[in-house]
């Protein structure tokens, strides 16, 4: 139960009117295009992080059963 008064807040802490005046003003400083290539940056960003994370976990994996053959 949540007192009464107090609002959850959504990604952190920012509801859905600060984030589309954020939006507005990223636009308006950057452009429609600048913004759009920003995003596909940081998007491809985070997958190659997602996958080095991967890479990470099956190197261990491959280790670990090059150690059980020897």
């Amino acid at each position: 139960m949540e007192p009464t008064g107090v609002l959850t807040a959504g990604f952190a802490g920012l509801g859905f009117p600060e984030i589309v005046v954020i939006a507005l003003v990223a636009v308006l400083l950057f452009g429609g295009k600048k913004v759009g290539d920003l995003g596909k940056g940081l998007g491809e960003g985070i997958r190659n992080f997602k996958d080095a994370l991967k890479g990470g976990e099956e190197d261990k994996k491959e280790e670990e059963k090059v150690g059980e053959k020897k």
